[in-house]
């Protein structure tokens, strides 16, 4: 029976792709001896924000996601990041595969405000696996499914997400807008609890052509 271990080696950004793409580069160990001919896997990435430690900044600009610092014992949960499917070749032994991951700097998705309110360090990330397994046997082919307990752990460093938005976004957000820019309207939405980004401009806009009145 095909016994698979999984262990993510780096995360990177990929310079060439049409969008933002970060590659988790996996490696891929069959521990039973059987060679495997091919696997269609799927891979689900959440965040696990209870891992690590805010700076005062980060608590704040945490506020949308998480309420009060009084409440994170309540509300930080693991949350969804990302969906990706990769084939992986045959292989004996272990191999080595990058998965693609599409990314946004969509400011309203909870993983990107996630990300944009971090400083620095690292972001924990759990990596869960399925898919089917196919092996050729004496018999033929054979299909079994990754188990659904296979998972493993990553924390990718803050300054990869930094670098992959600066590739695509080069000293901007997601709305073509300066970062310092984007921290100080993220913060003023918080603070004026309001529920659009056309609401915050429109605010915004209101106040200015009454102080010029």
């Amino acid at each position: 029976m095909t016994e698979l271990v999984f262990d993510c080696l780096d995360v990177r950004p990929d310079r060439y792709a049409a969008g933002p793409v970060l590659q988790f580069k996996l490696r891929i160990s069959e521990t039973s001896g059987d060679p495997v001919h091919a696997i269609a896997l799927r891979c689900q990435i959440r965040i696990e924000p209870h891992l690590r430690r805010y700076a005062p900044e980060e608590e704040t600009a945490l506020a949308d996601l998480f309420g009060d610092v009084s409440r994170w014992g309540e509300t930080l949960k693991p949350f969804q990041f990302a969906f990706a499917a990769q084939m992986v070749p045959g292989f004996t032994g272990s191999t080595e595969v990058d998965v693609p991951v599409q990314c946004t700097y969509d400011l309203e998705v909870a993983a990107t405000k996630y990300f944009n309110a971090l400083g620095d360090g690292d972001i924990p990330l759990l990596l869960l696996f399925s898919g089917s397994v196919f092996s050729k046997g004496e018999t033929g082919f054979s299909v079994s499914q990754v188990p659904w307990h296979k998972e493993t752990q990553v924390r990718m460093p803050v300054s990869v997400w930094r670098e992959l938005m600066d590739l695509y976004f080069p000293g901007q957000a997601w709305i073509r807008m300066r970062r310092d820019t984007i921290d100080r309207l993220l913060g003023y939405r918080s603070r004026e609890a309001l529920p659009s980004w056309d609401e915050t401009f429109e605010r915004l806009m209101k106040a200015a052509g009454e102080d010029a009145e």
